[in-house]
């Protein structure tokens, strides 16, 4: 990931406060949702002094894989606090398609125990002494992206939110509403499994709720369009593209640089 480096160093510069770009330490740290043990992994710069924004990191349906760590990790190298949350517990991770699609199904099949899991991770992140609880994020890759959006519309304590390659899960009812900061979405526009009248019907349920959108839509882009491993499973729709994975991460910045 040679790129990822350089295109840290570059967009640095979109932050508004300063930092050191190296002493990025990481730490595992081990939470509980009711009696599920989780265990998530904590990204800093110990040449960052005092509180700084807090960025929630939501992996693919992989499981917390060293994908989600490695983004959390350059977060970290910008100077924020990230902390790369555990959706699933027990160290699940796989690279098979069908038993990532049956802990996916079973977290998104209870509502109320998806959201609260995602505002598990959440809560720990702000509890932390770094943590500015005034500038807070969440970022989410594909099943990730989809977990942001259900903590946007569970009115969970967020500045902004960014969905990578997400399924866009509409709300239920008026929940847009419960959300006053930015969504960023960072959708491919070749993506096979979120068809143009979900997108269509997400963005005018956006708008209908007065939601501070911007909508980034990726020509030729499929799903899994920023990890470059997203080739190897075997799926025709999962694809990298460079041009999308760089342009969706400077939007990103460009975004917390506004909202923070």
């Amino acid at each position: 990931m040679k790129f990822l480096s350089m295109l840290t160093v570059t967009l640095a510069a979109c932050l508004s406060f300063s930092g050191a770009m190296a002493e990025v330490r990481s730490a595992a740290v081990a939470y509980k949702d009711g009696s599920d043990n989780l265990t998530g992994y904590l990204y800093w710069n110990d040449e960052v002094e005092g509180k700084r924004p807090g960025v929630l990191v939501v992996h693919e349906w992989w499981g917390l894989n060293d994908y989600a760590k490695s983004r959390a990790e350059q977060l970290a190298e910008l100077g924020y606090v990230a902390f790369a949350v555990d959706m699933y517990g027990g160290d699940k991770v796989t690279n098979h398609p069908a038993q990532a699609g049956e802990w996916m199904k079973a977290t998104v099949s209870n509502l109320e125990g998806w959201r609260r899991r995602a505002q598990k991770g959440l809560e720990k992140l702000s509890s932390l002494a770094m943590t500015d609880n005034s500038r807070l994020a969440a970022i989410g890759y594909c099943f990730g992206g989809a977990t942001v959006m259900q903590l946007a519309y569970s009115g969970a304590n967020l500045n902004a939110v960014v969905s990578f390659h997400g399924s866009l899960p509409p709300p239920n009812g008026s929940e847009a509403r419960n959300f006053k900061g930015r969504v960023l979405i960072e959708h491919g526009n070749a993506d096979a499994f979120v068809p143009a009248e979900r997108v269509d019907a997400f963005k005018a349920a956006m708008n209908d709720a007065g939601v501070d959108l911007v909508f980034h839509g990726h020509d030729g882009a499929r799903h899994g369009f920023t990890n470059p491993d997203a080739g190897s499973f075997g799926i025709d729709n999962l694809k990298y593209d460079e041009a999308a994975d760089v342009a969706s991460w400077r939007s990103m910045l460009q975004t917390f640089n506004a909202v923070f």
